[in-house]
């Protein structure tokens, strides 16, 4: 006879919520010794490498093995380093690069710094291949728009994070790199065929698996070649059919956000939950907007209700269960024999913003590509004066994350200034706008994602009419090049805009593109 007391403990170690504030909740201590099999860190969780080690000590207080999660690409999405911006360059940085022992490196130290901070699994890396270049969500958080080359820095990352203890989770499953919607907004469409999905989107999971990644996270996708009807997160077709069985992966395998909307508009919360384990999925992640424990609540006892009601089979539940179990108990033994599990350093986050000399800044420097024309001058001879365009956030990078190339010009040329303007900004002028303050003064604009916003192309084109000299520099995907001199990033965090600063004021010498890059 099936034990229905269980329940409950089940359906909460299947949970990973997130809560507000920089310590434990009481309500999640107290889940912890109630079966609570993780949780997930946001930015609003984290001040310092040292407090998160409070933080996650406070956690194993309650239960050693606990999956602590933190959405980390070490990119543009960063949550452990939300509050500076990320001292790693991304993946379409690494990418561009294309060396897979440095992309083994960086991921390697990223590894050891959550493991130092208790850390146990990282939601990345992100294996879309980025094919559609108007992608509003994954642009540069992919390694590129080549599938192998996606495959071998996808397994490089998987490598070197889990080689610090801290489990890797290939993202977001089968590929959300064809979209030009936003899942976290409505649900995307995959339209190709099953060949066709073969040849691109799956390739850097079959790596990933081949790699031993531990965990695959869910992508909120309509993927007709498998499903017509379900989005593969609480698809049985793609969850069991496809990624368990045709891919062989036996580990565990989480949901993307479940209060997303291309899930939640129609199935709800708790529906959508349901159907996710039904569908072979292994745990629940949730908290990034509901981050209480009504929430929590709601969804455990939804849990509980399905199999009670023979809509969730308790063997299913079980078996989701035990793969949270048994993740957790790698990663306490993993950082065990690594012998990293939350040093709390108080001179880390001194370190981590001081030096720059660390594999991350390196890697940053070493993506840059720079194209001239034979008039252009670079570096500038006094402090410039910066644009930087400010389009839509992307929901998954965060609006606290800051980023440009201002601050570490004015730190190394003082005197620079810096301007942010947004679409409604620029007005009916906006060339007049922008070079208010550029007068005399060496002018660099920054931009992210040229090719997908149309106000931004048309502003950059009327300023460089009238100032042909000035620097641009492409933080996003650099699909369109222009000016005298243009600096492709392939990224926006805080090692991308020192390295492009760098360049700018002439402390390092620039490393050439390889070949052009497209127009």
């Amino acid at each position: 006879m099936p034990n229905h007391g269980e329940l409950p403990e089940l359906a909460a170690t299947v949970l990973q919520p997130g809560f507000a504030g920089t310590t434990a909740p009481d309500w999640v201590r107290r889940w912890l010794g109630e079966g609570l099999g993780g949780v997930a860190l946001f930015a609003r969780n984290v001040e310092s490498p040292a407090q998160v080690a409070a933080l996650t000590a406070q956690l194993r207080a309650e239960r050693p093995d606990v999956l602590v999660a933190i959405d980390e690409e070490a990119g543009d999405v960063t949550r452990f380093e939300s509050r500076h911006g990320s001292s790693r360059p991304g993946n379409l940085a690494l990418g561009a690069i294309d060396d897979v022992l440095l992309t083994e490196e960086v991921a390697r130290d990223l590894g050891a710094d959550l493991a130092n901070a208790g850390i146990t699994l990282d939601y990345a890396p992100d294996a879309d291949v980025n094919s559609n270049a108007a992608n509003p969500v994954i642009g540069v958080r992919a390694f590129g728009a080549e599938p192998h080359l996606v495959a071998r820095h996808s397994a490089a990352f998987v490598r070197g994070l889990q080689s610090a203890g801290v489990a890797a989770c290939a993202k977001h499953f089968p590929g959300h790199g064809d979209t030009s919607v936003d899942s976290h907004h409505d649900v995307p469409l995959i339209d190709r065929d099953r060949a066709q999905l073969a040849e691109c989107e799956l390739v850097p999971f079959r790596a990933a698996i081949e790699a031993g990644v531990q965990v695959v996270m869910t992508g909120h996708l309509l993927v007709p070649a498998y499903d017509a009807e379900l989005p593969a997160t609480l698809s049985h077709k793609i969850m069991t059919g496809l990624l368990r069985e045709e891919l062989g992966f036996d580990g565990l395998i989480v949901t993307d956000g479940i209060e997303m909307q291309a899930v939640r508009r129609r199935y709800g919360l708790a529906g959508a939950a349901v159907k996710a384990l039904a569908a072979g999925v292994d745990a629940i992640c949730v908290g990034g907007d509901h981050a209480d424990e009504q929430t929590a609540a709601m969804l455990r006892d939804a849990i509980v209700a399905a199999v009670r009601s023979g809509e969730l089979a308790e063997e299913r539940l079980r078996a989701a269960a035990a793969r949270v179990n048994l993740l957790g108990a790698w990663a306490t033994s993993t950082q065990t024999a690594t012998g990293s599990r939350a040093v709390a350093d108080a001179g880390r986050e001194v370190a981590v913003l001081t030096r720059t000399d660390t594999v991350g800044y390196a890697a940053a420097r070493r993506a840059v590509r720079v194209t001239t024309t034979a008039e252009a001058t670079l570096p500038v001879t006094a402090p410039p004066h910066v644009v930087e365009f400010a389009p839509p956030r992307n929901i998954a990078i965060g609006a606290e994350t800051p980023w440009g190339v201002g601050t570490p010009l004015d730190e190394l040329l003082p005197g620079t200034t810096a301007v942010r303007l947004t679409e409604d900004d620029l007005g009916a002028e906006p060339a007049a706008t922008v070079l208010d303050g550029a007068a005399g003064r060496p002018l660099v604009l920054v931009v992210r994602d040229v090719h997908r916003h149309a106000w931004l192309a048309a502003a950059l084109t009327a300023v460089l009419a009238q100032r042909p000299d000035a620097i641009v520099v492409e933080m996003g995907v650099p699909e369109t090049v222009t000016g005298a001199v243009h600096i492709a990033t392939f990224g926006a965090t805080r090692a991308c805009g020192l390295a492009a600063a760098e360049l700018i004021a002439g402390t390092r010498v620039p490393t050439p593109a390889p070949q052009p890059l497209a127009a």
